[in-house]
């Protein structure tokens, strides 16, 4: 991963926090046996972003690795299931998928405390700021069409031909979602309850759009969890498998499409933003060129996709907000993304009101 790039306090790496040290002499004996071209000495750094599964920057006199782990500590059943992004990395990348390769995976808790995998050091850019800052105005509009064919890739992948048959229940996706979110907020005490919030658990199970699909979906397709090529506007990595399953394409490119009406101070967004001034193409062309790609003539229900999917990420904000509260979170900037799960929340009313339109 890059760090030269933004001054988002996301960006870059810092010392390992105290709460996520671990033995290094034991991962590097680990990583002797296991990955092959290792060779110590190697030092430790931990990436300031990650909201969910704690990575850090593994620097050795060759090569650097990244490794990303499962926090210690108490962790809600599923989540941060490091194998799984290490099994979707090995399969899309075996198809040519712009992902990092995968060296290895880890379940011997005995060796830093927790499961683990360790994957190539990606050099590239990082876009923090969803408006491309740095990029000329020329070239602004090639960035965003690359990431729609990525994402529109993504979804034509056959998920059978490529061994993830079983790495997620095709169909019902929405219905599953809403009531996986919609448990996992009520059920996080620490972190309360949400009036706005309240109103989408009732609303969102009655107006599932009609018509099913299945593909690989990532579920966090942002602008800041790709790696560009360090001068050219192509999409070189893909980061962030831990929330990817099989799942409906257009509830996943929704997400991502949900960045024109997102405010930046939140997630990286272009709410606010003069689209012209910047040559960024609009909503409507980003949505239009994603369905010439998908064979779409259209996308019914995307009112619904878009408050489904505020709704999903002040749910993970609410989770973020319930680690902060117990002393969980991975990143030192959690106390942040938790300070921001009410606004987020009002969002997702504000879609779910619109989409009623």
């Amino acid at each position: 991963m890059s760090d030269a790039l933004g001054q988002d306090a996301n960006a870059g790496t810092s010392a390992v926090r105290d709460a996520y040290r671990f033995d290094d002499a034991a991962l590097a004996r680990w990583m002797t046996d296991h990955v092959e071209g290792f060779a110590a000495p190697m030092t430790v750094a931990q990436f300031k972003g990650g909201q969910s599964n704690p990575t850090y920057k593994l620097i050795t006199p060759a090569r650097s690795y990244v490794l990303r782990r499962k926090p210690p500590g108490q962790v809600v059943q599923g989540a941060h299931a490091v194998d799984r992004e290490a099994r979707v990395l090995t399969a899309l990348g075996g198809v040519g998928f712009p992902v990092a390769r995968v060296y290895g995976l880890c379940t011997d808790e005995a060796v830093i405390g927790s499961w683990f995998y360790v994957m190539e050091m990606v050099e590239g850019r990082i876009f923090w700021d969803a408006s491309f800052p740095g990029v000329s105005r020329e070239e602004r509009p090639a960035y965003f069409d690359a990431m729609n064919a990525v994402i529109a890739k993504l979804h034509g992948l056959d998920y059978r031909a490529i061994g993830l048959d079983d790495y997620g229940k095709p169909g019902n996706y929405l219905a599953r979602q809403i009531s996986r979110w919609t448990r996992q907020y009520v059920e996080d005490t620490d972190a309360g309850r949400n009036d706005d919030m309240d109103a989408l658990v009732k609303w969102l199970p009655a107006n599932i759009p009609d018509g099913d699909e299945t593909s690989i979906v990532h579920g966090d397709f942002r602008c800041d969890n790709m790696i560009f090529h360090p001068s050219e506007p192509r999409v070189i990595a893909v980061l962030d498998w831990e929330l990817s399953t099989l799942g409906h394409p257009l509830a996943d490119f929704a997400y991502h499409a949900m960045m024109y009406q997102m405010p930046p101070d939140i997630v990286a967004g272009l709410a606010g933003a003069d689209l012209a001034a910047l040559n960024i193409p609009s909503e409507v062309e980003f949505v239009a060129a994603y369905c010439r790609r998908a064979g779409r003539d259209s996308i019914p229900g995307w009112g619904f996709y878009v408050a489904f999917n505020y709704f999903r990420l002040a749910a993970i904000f609410h989770g973020i907000k319930g680690r902060t509260i117990r002393g969980t979170a991975a990143s030192a900037h959690a106390q942040d993304r938790a300070a921001s799960f009410p606004a987020l929340a009002a969002l997702a009313r504000q879609s779910m009101e619109k989409a009623y339109l």
